[in-house]
């Protein structure tokens, strides 16, 4: 291409980087280009919130009218601004690889409270001018405040270091791209099977005119990623089929994970209202933005009692996002569980790097023998419900397994933790299934501190849905009682799904160990 591009793009430091991004990889091609700054109704007004206002493409309209007058050649955006329809004239000729797509709580320091999920301190005040955010936050922590926040990363973060907020919260993409040193603060990082981000965060869309036909021959062959685009398709296509802007309280999340589409997605009306969560996953994204939606539809029947194998709290995740809808929970352990030791001597510790928990109940039967560490430990934990439990004690786990299967986190725990002296204070008569994954040259020591004691006349439940968080408890509900017809069951990871299938149990297993993921699962049944 022999002529010189300009480029529309607005004037932040991020928008800036993102444009000159493009500038750079059209000069690896041979093609010049120079940047031309325009501002947008989103930076001009800063003092109200998304939702207060009108129309869509706040950060978009005023470039895309350049475009179309040809006072620009392309634009570059962030492709989670743009409205989900092109105005005419106008198409999207390519998107880039796909930045980390998680979010960042930033945290003052004298603010951090370990023992609170996301450690921010209980009623503490949160930054953010994202419905969506705002919606999934408050159905972690429903203590916290939120306010609202605008400004480009860099005001964000100083109106944190002025102490306007407790925590604020930023796209991990934009953090990248700008190098931030945030060393000042206490950083969250959300996966965005966590905390669900918006379609399309984390890429860049390059858009120009329709007329174009060379411009975008020379996009499309070098600086598009079409695997991205494809995700995006899902992700956008829901966006599109809910009628939704940048206020809506959606976050949809498409990734291709071992040949399977997985589609993470969490709605709600209003950004006060505790979102609902859906997991999906399929061979192919043909039609799976309609099975999304249609999964949402408020004329859907849904069950209307679920029984699960443990004790809830009135505030627990699984309970609020069931009851809301008016499922009735039937919530009892089958189980109890009791102490092995008393004590164990502390030369055990002795050079140990890591401490590995299964669950919940090996976190709190090892700390109830006030163990004593001569040196530095990290720690490990099986799934969220255990990690929560680290934190009451006071500590932050530096691994947490977030699979259902054992197997899958004991090959990641191995590639973390091989070659040390890794400590598993657990169950009597425990399925060792992590240990089972560590290297011949880790020193893997077992401990166990509780038992589990069955309930060998348990009684059944009529729910229409039976969920199992242990294979113990699936073992001592079905040594007496038979599933009755109609009834669905879920297993909260494939170690219970064995024993369930030891007794000839069909079952579904959540994305996720947690009481999200089972949240999930209910809902999408």
């Amino acid at each position: 291409m022999d002529r010189k591009l300009i480029i529309g793009t607005r004037g932040s430091e991020l928008a800036l980087w993102q444009a000159n991004h493009v500038k750079d990889r059209l000069a690896e091609i041979g093609v010049t280009a120079e940047l031309k700054i325009i501002k947008t109704q989103g930076d001009r007004i800063l003092n109200l919130s998304f939702d207060k206002l009108e129309g869509k493409g706040f950060f978009t309209k005023e470039i895309e009218e350049e475009l179309l007058a040809g006072k620009i050649d392309l634009a570059v955006h962030s492709h989670k601004d743009l409205p989900t329809e092109n105005p005419p004239g106008l198409i999207i000729a390519a998107v880039s690889d796909r930045e980390d797509p998680s979010e960042l709580l930033l945290i003052l320091k004298d603010c951090v409270d370990v023992h609170q999920k996301l450690s921010v301190k209980f009623g503490g005040l949160v930054g953010t001018s994202s419905n969506r955010r705002k919606a999934q936050l408050l159905a972690y922590r429903p203590d916290l405040e939120i306010d609202d926040l605008r400004g480009n990363v860099n005001t964000r973060i100083q109106k944190l270091r002025d102490e306007n907020y407790d925590a604020i919260m930023l796209a991990k993409a934009g953090v990248a791209r700008l190098g931030l040193d945030l060393s000042e603060f206490h950083v969250e990082e959300l996966t965005p099977t966590e905390l669900i981000p918006a379609p399309a965060q984390g890429v860049l869309a390059i858009q120009i005119r329709e007329s174009d036909i060379a411009l975008f021959e020379t996009l499309h062959q070098h600086l598009h990623n079409p695997d991205v685009a494809e995700q995006l398709s899902v992700e956008r296509s829901v966006l599109k089929l809910f009628g939704g802007g940048c206020h809506l309280p959606l976050g949809c999340y498409c990734r291709k994970h071992e040949g399977v589409y997985q589609v993470f997605t969490a709605k709600a009306d209003e950004g006060e209202q505790f979102p609902d969560r859906l997991f999906l996953q399929a061979t192919s994204a043909e039609g799976l933005a309609q099975q999304v939606v249609e999964s949402f539809n408020k004329d859907r029947k849904l069950v209307s009692r679920v029984f699960i194998s443990r004790e809830l709290s009135a505030q627990s995740y699984f309970r609020r996002a069931l009851e809301r809808h008016g499922i009735e929970v039937e919530a009892r352990s089958l189980i109890r569980t009791v102490p092995v030791i008393n004590r164990f001597d502390s030369y055990i510790l002795k050079d140990v790097d890591w401490v590995f928990f299964t669950s919940k109940n090996a976190v709190e039967y090892f700390f109830k023998l006030e163990p004593q560490f001569p040196q530095p430990v990290k720690f490990g934990v099986m799934g969220t419900g255990s990690e929560e439990m680290l934190r009451r004690q006071g500590y932050f786990a530096e691994y947490v397994g977030q699979s259902g299967d054992t197997a899958e986190v004991a090959r990641e725990f191995a590639r973390v933790a091989n070659g040390t002296k890794v400590l598993f204070p657990g169950a009597e008569a425990s399925l060792r299934s992590i240990q089972q994954g560590m290297s011949a040259d880790t020193k893997v020591i077992d401990l166990p501190v509780y038992e589990t004691v069955i309930d060998e006349d348990a009684d059944g439940s009529s729910a229409d849905v039976l969920v199992f968080t242990s294979p113990s408890n699936a073992e001592s509900y079905f040594e007496k009682n038979l599933l009755d017809v109609g009834q669905k069951v879920i297993a909260i990871g494939k170690s219970t799904g064995r024993r369930l299938e030891d007794y000839n149990i069909p079952y579904t297993l959540p994305f996720s160990p947690d009481e999200v993921g089972l949240a999930e699962a209910v809902f999408g049944l």
